[in-house]
């Protein structure tokens, strides 16, 4: 294509649908007929020039041209509390009950990788030995020491804030760096396995580990089930780079990074079910098994909440994606 030439037959074209965009009155019907005229011929200029002469200048004139000519067309709709109720309602149960073979796996390899790494803690003392000197641990462990210290280190509110911060950004860096073959993702899991593990041993090698786990259960449930549904997102998105199935690898990254968007603010609000348990349940005087059974009750809402509720969504064809008439236009792909 001789791009000069193209222009040139076409300037002419552009210009009067820059014109009619730009008046300030209503058209006419016989302008609003030429206005989606004009609008079908500039998609199809810019089409043709993104695949043979991706020139930037007039790419760029032509596809902000080209969006406003849309915008007027179509019309553009605001979000309203409908579409919100909508997302809690359908879109993000849906998601989360679509990738739950990815989530799923992950909490299951989570916890048996946690679990190894607190047994060989915990059996090898000289391992403990290279975690802090024995007047370290001991205070670290013992009743009232690091671990249950920790959780009533700030007031409530202050803590809540705090964790649910914390858990929101490991989350999101879950979502986010998905695209990345999942490599992040999976760096991310087994940092909190080698945490979590850790606190396992060190409390099993003192005989306490009955006192970890009831500080731990009550909003650990929740809230690791809530990071493996991030890190399964990331997961599936990191595979799509590598596998996008009948789709274009675009269209299948748009379609999986507009719902792990999605899932940043969904799970946004899990996080702060999980943090405010942690803030004022996890450090109260209730006793234990008062405790793990509130945090317990919590968790199973939330997988009935995916189980139930996203599974009847995702029968009927929610997918966590926006609305059909939200996204652009896709061009038909030969299977």
């Amino acid at each position: 294509m001789d791009l000069d030439v193209f222009v040139a037959a076409h300037r002419a074209e552009w210009d009067r649908l820059d014109q009619l965009l730009g008046r300030g009155r209503r058209l006419t019907g016989a302008e609003a007929d030429e206005l989606v005229a004009l609008y079908q011929r500039a998609a199809t200029h810019l089409s043709q020039l993104q695949s043979t002469a991706p020139d930037p200048v007039v790419t760029n004139r032509l596809t902000t041209l080209v969006a406003r000519a849309r915008s007027a067309v179509i019309g553009t709709r605001k979000s309203t509390w409908r579409d919100a109720v909508h997302f809690f309602a359908a879109g993000f149960p849906a998601a989360c009950y679509r990738t739950r073979h990815w989530w799923i796996w992950s909490g299951v390899l989570f916890t048996l990788l946690t679990a190894a790494i607190g047994w060989w803690i915990a059996a090898n003392p000289e391992v403990q030995a290279t975690i802090g000197a024995p007047a370290e641990l001991r205070e670290m462990t013992r009743e009232g020491g690091g671990y249950e210290a920790y959780y009533s280190s700030s007031p409530a509110a202050a803590f809540s804030a705090q964790v649910w911060t914390n858990n929101a950004w490991i989350a999101a860096i879950c979502l986010a760096f998905g695209v990345f073959v999942g490599l992040p993702v999976i760096y991310v899991l087994v940092m909190n396995a080698v945490n979590v593990g850790m606190g396992v041993g060190l409390m099993a090698s003192a005989g306490r580990l009955d006192v970890f786990l009831g500080l731990i259960l009550p909003h650990g449930l929740l809230e690791l089930t809530a990071v493996f549904v991030a890190a399964g997102v990331g997961l599936r998105l990191g595979w799509t780079v590598i596998d996008p199935g009948r789709r274009t690898r675009r269209t299948a990254l748009a379609e999986e990074g507009r719902a792990a968007i999605g899932m940043a603010i969904g799970l946004a609000v899990v996080l702060l079910v999980s943090g405010v348990v942690e803030g004022f349940v996890t450090p109260s005087g209730l006793p234990t098994w008062a405790r793990i059974a509130i945090g317990f009750i919590v968790w199973a809402a939330f997988l009935a909440y995916v189980f139930v509720v996203g599974r009847r969504a995702a029968l009927a064809g929610e997918t966590g994606d926006v609305a059909v008439h939200d996204r652009s236009d896709e061009q038909p792909v030969a299977v």
